[in-house]
């Protein structure tokens, strides 16, 4: 959708905008459901930047745009400040305070105020709604591989590098370990993952959990490194990881021993994997 909307201002000698929230509105609005972001802001501005768009405006999302009404957010934002000739969204898309409005009073709206609309169909792959919601469920549920269908591209989280509590190192295999993380991340387990450090890109296996072969919970996301070789980190080095399939609960082994054999066995598993992406 957002590439044809790029096409199509272009086309007509205008600038493709997208208009986005910060914070997110449930946040606002809900402020007790513990809402996850699937994509936080600097990663989907990188992601926006990749469409080609021309702008995106990020709007403060406070007290004052939550209770506009739809007429004022249609006349104030897209009229006034953005002087929008083309308003594109999809056809289940609300606004205004309480989501008063609809497609039907934004096209009413836009015929007043000197723009049009483009109302965009649900899309469905193989059966299944492409949504944000039903994309959270799966990602909730580990199962990233169809997430990464539905998004189009692998679910990926982002952040700078933590520090663990050494066990990689001393027991099983080294690892990077991700600083706290406070969006949505796959349900606990050990997955097939990418994960960049830097400007590198590393094939990788990633455990998502609480390492309970080493007694007392310690929540972490920890990357080991299938190509692993020395890296210079710092506290500012970027690590993202992106998440391709899942290979299995977090289990807790009756001894280092058992759980070194079962990470050889991920390893294993995780390289026949990639064998098969041709890489």
């Amino acid at each position: 959708m957002l590439d044809e909307m790029v096409r199509r201002a272009r086309a007509s000698g205008g600038k493709a905008v997208v208009v986005t929230f910060e914070p997110h509105p449930m946040r606002i609005l809900r402020p007790d459901s513990a809402f996850k972001l699937l994509t936080p802001t600097p990663e989907k501005l990188l992601l926006l930047e990749q469409t080609g768009v021309d702008a995106v405006l990020l709007l403060p999302f406070g007290r004052d745009i939550s209770l506009m009404t739809a007429r004022e957010f249609a006349e104030e934002i897209l009229h006034k400040r953005l002087g929008a000739r083309e308003v594109h969204e999809g056809q289940n898309f609300r606004f205004g305070h309480k989501a008063s409005g609809d497609m039907s009073s934004l096209e009413t709206l836009g015929r007043e105020m000197g723009f049009t609309t483009q109302e965009w169909p649900f899309l469905n792959l193989r059966g299944e709604p492409v949504s944000s919601s039903r994309i959270r469920e799966l990602i909730s549920e580990g199962r990233v591989s169809r997430a990464r269908a539905l998004l189009g591209r692998p679910f990926s989280i982002a952040g700078l590098p933590g520090r663990g509590r050494g066990f990689g190192t001393r027991y099983t295999v080294p690892t990077i370990n991700l600083a706290r993380y406070d969006e949505l991340i796959p349900r606990d387990g050990v997955y097939i993952t990418f994960t960049r450090v830097g400007a590198e890109c590393f094939e990788s296996v990633t455990n998502v959990g609480n390492r309970p072969t080493f007694g007392a919970d310690s929540f972490a996301v920890e990357s080991h490194l299938l190509d692993f070789r020395p890296l210079e980190l710092t506290p500012e080095t970027k690590v993202e990881i992106q998440f391709l399939d899942r290979l299995r609960d977090e289990v807790k082994f009756p001894s280092v021993e058992a759980l070194r054999e079962q990470i050889g066995r991920d390893v294993s598993r995780a390289q026949r994997y990639f064998r098969l992406l041709g890489r």
